[in-house]
């Protein structure tokens, strides 16, 4: 099944008063097809990828201890999404900051861990990897003034999508650090846009292994005003990394939020039929 058909289901929502970036790279077999996936657009918590990536690079050299110990200071919390604004410790461990960064998309252990490694840092591993167009602008914040950045982050689908595929293939910084970004991903809870409409077990052990059947996804998710992405990994018969980013005017209302997530879970359906069968069939 040719990845074509994943393109077929992004341009169906041409229609709509959104724009939906869409880029799906076969792992092994090397096609790419994307949909205004050179289109630079807000991405949201989907860029915590890049962040994470960062981490995982520096625990895999050294230059962090996944048990140090990191005081979160009353400059990182934020609201959103997370756990750590609600907990009673103020003391984690990197690893426990990435862990909560991957799986609930914590604000709050998230500009903990930016803090310690700088957004300078996450700017060289993205030109390191080819990454020209994603970027962390700010940390997360609760208000955004005329004073800081207009959002949190910015990219395109195929920089999402090129940075799953290295570490698919081991080549992000290291296959150690690789490995860790997609046990991360793994870790995910919100599956409810790209996975939303795929048959899969999020808790299924083997990952990242092929699959004869059924399939596997690791995923980071991205939500903001005016804005749903989604990158990841779906695993079967063929291994597809993927981002669709969705971003349309607020004006618009609710009715244009839900037509981008139904837009999502399209693709999303899409890309799981085509990792479901081998190319030709």
């Amino acid at each position: 099944m040719s990845l074509a058909q994943v393109t077929a289901a992004a341009r169906r929502s041409a229609a709509l008063p959104l724009t939906l970036a869409v880029a799906a790279v076969d792992i092994d077999g090397g096609e790419t097809v994307g949909v205004d996936e050179h289109t630079v657009l807000p991405v949201a918590s989907a860029s915590k990828l890049l962040l994470l990536a960062e981490v995982a690079r520096r625990l895999d050299t050294g230059e962090l201890l996944a048990g140090r110990t990191v005081d979160v200071l009353d400059e990182d919390m934020a609201d959103g999404t997370g756990l750590l604004r609600r907990m009673s410790r103020r003391a984690w461990t990197v690893e426990d900051l990435a862990w909560l960064t991957a799986s609930v998309s914590d604000n709050t252990a998230t500009n903990a861990l930016l803090r310690l490694v700088g957004r300078e840092s996450t700017a060289r591993l993205a030109a390191d990897l080819g990454l020209d167009r994603l970027t962390l602008h700010d940390k997360v914040r609760d208000i955004r003034g005329p004073d800081v950045p207009p959002v949190f982050a910015t990219g395109t689908a195929q920089d999402l999508a090129r940075l799953v595929t290295h570490a698919v293939r081991g080549t992000m910084s290291s296959p150690a650090a690789s490995a860790g970004l997609l046990r991360w991903m793994r870790a995910n809870t919100d599956h409810g846009l790209v996975p939303a409409l795929v048959d899969h077990d999020p808790y299924a052990p083997g990952f990242p292994d092929p699959l004869p059947d059924g399939l596997l996804v690791a995923n980071k998710t991205g939500t903001d005003t005016g804005v749903r992405a989604d990158a990841g990994v779906i695993v079967g018969r063929r291994r597809l990394a993927y981002a669709v980013v969705a971003h349309w005017d607020t004006v618009l209302g609710p009715s244009t939020e839900r037509a981008a997530v139904h837009a999502i879970r399209d693709v999303g359906r899409t890309l799981a039929a085509c990792a479901r069968r081998g190319p030709a069939e």
